[in-house]
């Protein structure tokens, strides 16, 4: 009995966060950032201020969702996400990772399709965000570039979709191909749910049967040589995306034998 009253309270707790990240997202966008822009000052300081702004949104909502019960959260290897001006490259598991991931590092940006800048709600927070953007791919890459030599982090699923559960990981070769251009770090993080839920094949209503766990761990950052920076950038991009695959493929699989 109690067991089926904690599972629906869940599934009503589940609901609940939906409708509120739907509701703050139009006040977010529509109201909050519209009023505030122009007390976040100009250029660099307006982009930090924007994105912490969004960093302290995103971490009161992890806190609620754990507060009523329907997800737990833990984080390893914290210390390392205040090292300014890399590429975060994670796998993707579940829906709320891109919330999970802003939510621990307060100057991240990611890249956005360009249809949402003719969103009236989305436009006025993704520019003060500095949130990058570009149909043209060379363009694209030079944005990038500045955004981290700026200092951001660099947030890319080189998935570029949520986890098939029971299937490898394959990866595109974006994230390597910018840190390559930029020159910059490559932080990986590995993040974990169990039991899954909200994968690509689930609704929201499909919860699992007790509360989900999702874990952020942070490893050592991974130094780009200069044999790869200064030889064939096409091989050096597969050589890496190569390595971060065998790299996520082993801490997965380390995971599995708990």
């Amino acid at each position: 009995m109690i067991e089926r009253i904690n599972y629906y309270w869940r599934l009503f707790g589940t609901g609940l966060s939906f409708f509120m990240f739907g509701a703050g997202g139009v006040f977010t966008w529509g109201v909050l950032f519209p009023l505030l822009q122009k007390f976040l000052g100009e250029g660099v300081e307006k982009k930090r201020r924007a994105r912490l702004l969004m960093h302290r949104i995103f971490q009161s909502y992890m806190d609620f969702m754990r507060f009523i019960g329907i997800l737990n959260y833990q984080v390893q290897g914290r210390e390392r996400l205040g090292v300014p001006g890399r590429v975060v490259v994670a796998n993707h598991p579940c829906l709320l990772d891109i919330v999970f991931l802003i939510s621990q590092i307060p100057n991240a940006t990611c890249i956005v399709k360009p249809a949402l800048m003719n969103n009236p709600f989305m436009r006025i927070p993704i520019r003060a965000m500095g949130y990058i953007y570009a149909e043209d791919p060379e363009l694209l890459m030079a944005r990038c570039e500045a955004e981290l030599r700026e200092g951001g982090s660099l947030i890319i699923f080189p998935e570029g979709t949520r986890t098939t559960p029971g299937k490898p990981i394959k990866f595109q070769r974006g994230a390597a191909a910018i840190a390559l251009q930029a020159r910059a770090k490559i932080l990986p993080i590995t993040l974990r749910c169990w039991p899954t839920t909200l994968t690509k094949q689930e609704k929201w209503y499909q919860i699992p049967e007790k509360r989900f766990t999702l874990s952020l761990n942070v490893g050592d950052h991974i130094e780009l040589t200069s044999a790869h920076v200064n030889g064939n950038r096409s091989l050096a991009s597969r050589q890496i995306t190569r390595r971060l695959e065998a790299y996520f493929l082993e801490q997965l699989a380390q995971h599995e034998t708990y």
